[in-house]
Protein backbone atom coordinates (compact mmCIF):
# COMPACT_ATOMS: atom_id res chain seq x y z
CA UNK A 1 0.00 0.00 0.00
CA UNK A 2 0.95 3.33 -0.87
CA UNK A 3 3.32 4.66 2.05
CA UNK A 4 4.28 8.33 1.50
CA UNK A 5 6.87 10.11 4.06
CA UNK A 6 6.25 11.90 7.08
CA UNK A 7 6.80 16.25 6.60
CA UNK A 8 10.49 17.11 6.92
CA UNK A 9 11.40 17.84 10.18
CA UNK A 10 15.12 19.63 10.88
CA UNK A 11 17.83 16.53 12.33
CA UNK A 12 19.05 18.96 14.71
CA UNK A 13 15.17 19.75 15.89
CA UNK A 14 14.38 18.93 19.97
CA UNK A 15 11.49 18.63 22.18
CA UNK A 16 9.19 18.57 19.10
CA UNK A 17 7.22 14.81 18.90
CA UNK A 18 5.61 13.73 15.43
CA UNK A 19 4.27 10.39 16.47
CA UNK A 20 2.15 8.05 13.75
CA UNK A 21 0.03 5.48 14.03
CA UNK A 22 -2.16 3.36 11.32
CA UNK A 23 -5.60 2.67 11.51
CA UNK A 24 -7.61 0.32 12.27
CA UNK A 25 -7.99 -2.41 9.52
CA UNK A 26 -11.38 -1.69 8.59
CA UNK A 27 -10.88 1.45 7.81
CA UNK A 28 -6.88 0.61 6.24
CA UNK A 29 -7.69 1.51 2.19
CA UNK A 30 -8.90 5.14 2.96
CA UNK A 31 -6.57 5.93 5.87
CA UNK A 32 -2.74 5.92 5.80
CA UNK A 33 -2.56 7.36 9.16
CA UNK A 34 -3.47 9.38 12.37
CA UNK A 35 -0.62 12.11 13.17
CA UNK A 36 0.11 13.83 16.30
CA UNK A 37 2.79 16.68 16.05
CA UNK A 38 3.53 18.55 19.53
CA UNK A 39 5.71 20.73 21.30
CA UNK A 40 7.20 18.83 24.65
CA UNK A 41 8.19 22.41 25.97
CA UNK A 42 8.22 25.82 25.11
CA UNK A 43 10.91 26.22 22.29
CA UNK A 44 13.61 29.12 22.14
CA UNK A 45 12.81 29.94 18.06
CA UNK A 46 9.70 28.67 16.04
CA UNK A 47 9.33 26.05 14.37
CA UNK A 48 8.78 25.15 10.56
CA UNK A 49 7.60 22.45 9.10
CA UNK A 50 8.86 21.21 5.60
CA UNK A 51 5.50 20.11 4.11
CA UNK A 52 5.71 17.52 1.17
CA UNK A 53 3.29 16.70 -1.76
CA UNK A 54 2.24 13.27 -1.14
CA UNK A 55 -1.34 13.42 -2.97
CA UNK A 56 -3.15 12.84 0.69
CA UNK A 57 -5.84 14.68 2.57
CA UNK A 58 -5.14 15.36 5.75
CA UNK A 59 -8.35 16.49 8.23
CA UNK A 60 -5.95 18.63 10.62
CA UNK A 61 -7.41 19.60 14.58
CA UNK A 62 -5.22 22.51 16.88
CA UNK A 63 -5.92 21.23 20.44
CA UNK A 64 -4.40 24.06 22.32
CA UNK A 65 -7.45 26.16 19.95
CA UNK A 66 -9.76 23.63 19.70
CA UNK A 67 -11.66 26.41 17.46
CA UNK A 68 -9.06 25.46 15.01
CA UNK A 69 -9.37 23.21 12.31
CA UNK A 70 -9.67 22.43 8.48
CA UNK A 71 -9.00 20.13 5.48
CA UNK A 72 -5.87 20.96 3.70
CA UNK A 73 -3.78 19.20 0.57
CA UNK A 74 -0.93 20.27 -1.08
CA UNK A 75 -0.81 20.19 -4.49
CA UNK A 76 2.89 19.54 -6.19
CA UNK A 77 5.13 22.02 -4.71
CA UNK A 78 6.10 21.77 -0.67
CA UNK A 79 5.29 24.35 1.81
CA UNK A 80 7.32 26.07 4.63
CA UNK A 81 4.60 25.62 7.51
CA UNK A 82 6.05 28.38 10.83
CA UNK A 83 4.53 26.36 13.51
CA UNK A 84 5.92 28.83 16.50
CA UNK A 85 6.95 27.63 19.56
CA UNK A 86 4.62 26.08 21.52
CA UNK A 87 1.46 23.76 19.58
CA UNK A 88 -0.23 20.88 19.86
CA UNK A 89 -1.74 19.32 16.56
CA UNK A 90 -3.27 15.71 15.32
CA UNK A 91 -4.73 14.81 12.22
CA UNK A 92 -5.96 12.58 9.96
CA UNK A 93 -4.36 11.28 6.43
CA UNK A 94 -6.64 10.43 4.46
CA UNK A 95 -5.18 8.31 1.07
CA UNK A 96 -5.35 9.88 -2.44
CA UNK A 97 -8.45 10.36 -4.22
CA UNK A 98 -10.83 9.28 -1.25
CA UNK A 99 -12.11 12.60 -0.06
CA UNK A 100 -14.93 13.47 -2.06
CA UNK A 101 -16.43 16.39 0.06
CA UNK A 102 -16.70 19.97 -0.92
CA UNK A 103 -13.04 20.90 -2.58
CA UNK A 104 -13.98 24.45 -1.65
CA UNK A 105 -12.93 22.83 1.92
CA UNK A 106 -9.55 22.39 1.60
CA UNK A 107 -6.83 24.78 1.82
CA UNK A 108 -3.26 24.29 0.38
CA UNK A 109 -1.54 25.89 3.07
CA UNK A 110 -1.26 26.16 7.02
CA UNK A 111 -4.40 25.84 8.66
CA UNK A 112 -4.65 28.93 11.32
CA UNK A 113 -8.12 29.66 11.27
CA UNK A 114 -11.57 28.99 13.43
CA UNK A 115 -13.20 26.22 11.06
CA UNK A 116 -16.60 27.91 10.05
CA UNK A 117 -17.76 24.98 7.69
CA UNK A 118 -20.48 22.31 8.27
CA UNK A 119 -18.69 19.29 9.14
CA UNK A 120 -18.51 18.45 13.04
CA UNK A 121 -14.72 19.04 13.16
CA UNK A 122 -14.83 21.69 16.31
CA UNK A 123 -16.90 19.31 18.70
CA UNK A 124 -14.13 16.54 17.16
CA UNK A 125 -11.27 18.75 18.42
CA UNK A 126 -13.21 19.60 21.71
CA UNK A 127 -13.18 15.10 22.14
CA UNK A 128 -9.55 15.21 21.34
CA UNK A 129 -8.21 17.40 23.72
CA UNK A 130 -9.75 15.62 26.38
CA UNK A 131 -7.45 12.36 25.75
CA UNK A 132 -3.79 11.42 24.98
CA UNK A 133 -2.85 10.44 21.29
CA UNK A 134 -3.60 7.05 22.40
CA UNK A 135 -7.17 7.18 23.16
CA UNK A 136 -7.70 10.01 20.20
CA UNK A 137 -7.79 7.44 17.52
CA UNK A 138 -11.10 6.25 18.35
CA UNK A 139 -12.43 9.53 18.01
CA UNK A 140 -10.79 10.21 14.93
CA UNK A 141 -12.00 6.73 13.79
CA UNK A 142 -15.61 7.84 14.35
CA UNK A 143 -15.24 10.54 12.42
CA UNK A 144 -14.15 9.10 9.36
CA UNK A 145 -16.91 6.53 9.91
CA UNK A 146 -19.97 9.65 9.76
CA UNK A 147 -17.68 11.11 6.76
CA UNK A 148 -18.09 7.64 5.01
CA UNK A 149 -21.34 7.02 6.03
CA UNK A 150 -22.31 11.22 4.89
CA UNK A 151 -20.20 9.92 1.63
CA UNK A 152 -17.78 12.52 2.07
CA UNK A 153 -14.93 9.39 2.03
CA UNK A 154 -15.44 7.01 -0.24
CA UNK A 155 -13.44 4.18 -2.16
CA UNK A 156 -11.96 5.38 -5.21
CA UNK A 157 -11.10 2.72 -7.44
CA UNK A 158 -9.22 4.62 -9.90
CA UNK A 159 -6.62 6.03 -7.72
CA UNK A 160 -6.53 2.61 -5.14
CA UNK A 161 -5.44 0.34 -8.71
CA UNK A 162 -2.96 3.14 -9.37
CA UNK A 163 -1.22 3.22 -5.68
CA UNK A 164 -1.57 -0.79 -5.57
CA UNK A 165 0.14 -0.53 -9.24
CA UNK A 166 2.53 2.21 -8.60
CA UNK A 167 5.93 0.04 -9.52
CA UNK A 168 4.39 -0.74 -13.16
CA UNK A 169 3.75 3.13 -13.43
CA UNK A 170 6.03 5.46 -15.64
CA UNK A 171 4.30 7.41 -17.16
CA UNK A 172 0.70 8.68 -17.63
CA UNK A 173 0.24 6.15 -20.60
CA UNK A 174 0.83 3.12 -18.00
CA UNK A 175 -1.54 4.79 -15.82
CA UNK A 176 -4.29 4.39 -18.30
CA UNK A 177 -3.29 0.92 -19.15
CA UNK A 178 -3.56 -0.17 -15.34
CA UNK A 179 -6.64 1.62 -15.03
CA UNK A 180 -8.23 0.22 -17.94
CA UNK A 181 -9.06 3.67 -19.38
CA UNK A 182 -8.10 5.79 -21.95
CA UNK A 183 -6.56 9.38 -21.35
CA UNK A 184 -9.05 11.60 -22.03
CA UNK A 185 -11.13 9.32 -19.35
CA UNK A 186 -8.15 9.15 -16.74
CA UNK A 187 -7.63 13.01 -17.11
CA UNK A 188 -11.49 13.90 -16.41
CA UNK A 189 -11.83 11.08 -14.02
CA UNK A 190 -8.64 12.27 -11.93
CA UNK A 191 -9.55 15.53 -12.33
CA UNK A 192 -13.13 15.08 -10.92
CA UNK A 193 -12.31 12.77 -8.22
CA UNK A 194 -8.44 13.89 -6.88
CA UNK A 195 -8.34 17.40 -8.46
CA UNK A 196 -5.26 16.54 -9.77
CA UNK A 197 -3.86 15.79 -13.58
CA UNK A 198 -2.84 12.14 -14.70
CA UNK A 199 0.81 14.19 -15.02
CA UNK A 200 0.41 15.83 -11.72
CA UNK A 201 -0.04 13.09 -9.88
CA UNK A 202 2.24 10.56 -11.34
CA UNK A 203 4.78 13.70 -10.46
CA UNK A 204 4.10 13.56 -6.64
CA UNK A 205 3.91 9.66 -6.27
CA UNK A 206 7.08 9.41 -8.41
CA UNK A 207 8.84 12.21 -6.05
CA UNK A 208 7.31 9.96 -2.75
CA UNK A 209 8.60 6.56 -4.26
CA UNK A 210 11.97 8.01 -4.66
CA UNK A 211 12.06 8.40 -1.21
CA UNK A 212 12.09 4.42 -1.05
CA UNK A 213 13.52 2.82 -4.02
CA UNK A 214 16.42 3.93 -6.30
CA UNK A 215 15.57 6.85 -8.79
CA UNK A 216 16.76 5.12 -12.05
CA UNK A 217 13.64 3.00 -11.72
CA UNK A 218 11.80 6.14 -11.63
CA UNK A 219 13.31 8.50 -14.02
CA UNK A 220 15.26 8.87 -17.18
CA UNK A 221 18.45 9.72 -15.69
CA UNK A 222 20.69 11.29 -12.98
CA UNK A 223 19.58 14.95 -14.24
CA UNK A 224 15.65 14.39 -14.88
CA UNK A 225 15.76 13.25 -11.16
CA UNK A 226 17.58 15.98 -9.40
CA UNK A 227 16.18 18.30 -11.30
CA UNK A 228 12.09 16.87 -10.51
CA UNK A 229 13.10 16.55 -6.94
CA UNK A 230 14.24 20.06 -6.25
CA UNK A 231 11.36 21.26 -7.98
CA UNK A 232 9.34 19.74 -5.79
CA UNK A 233 11.00 20.13 -2.58
CA UNK A 234 13.06 22.48 -2.69
CA UNK A 235 15.78 20.90 -2.58
CA UNK A 236 18.56 18.62 -4.76
CA UNK A 237 17.74 14.85 -2.71
CA UNK A 238 21.39 14.68 -0.71
CA UNK A 239 20.52 18.19 0.67
CA UNK A 240 17.20 16.95 1.45
CA UNK A 241 18.38 13.92 3.21
CA UNK A 242 21.34 15.94 4.57
CA UNK A 243 19.41 18.31 6.24
CA UNK A 244 15.87 16.05 7.13
CA UNK A 245 14.91 13.46 8.79
CA UNK A 246 13.51 10.78 6.74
Amino acid sequence: MYDPIKDGMEKTTSSVRYTVEKPPAYLSGLVHCYWELKTETTLVDAFCLHAMPDACVNILFNLVDTAIAGITALRTNYEILNLGKSFHYVGIQLLPGVWQGDPQEIIDQYVGMPYAGKLPLVATSRALAQRDFSTQQEVMSGLVQWLIENKLVVNNPVTERILANLDDIRTVADMAVVVCLSPRQLQRILKQTTGFSPHDLLKVLRLQQSFKQHYLDLYADQSHYIHSFRKVTGYTPAKYIEKFDV
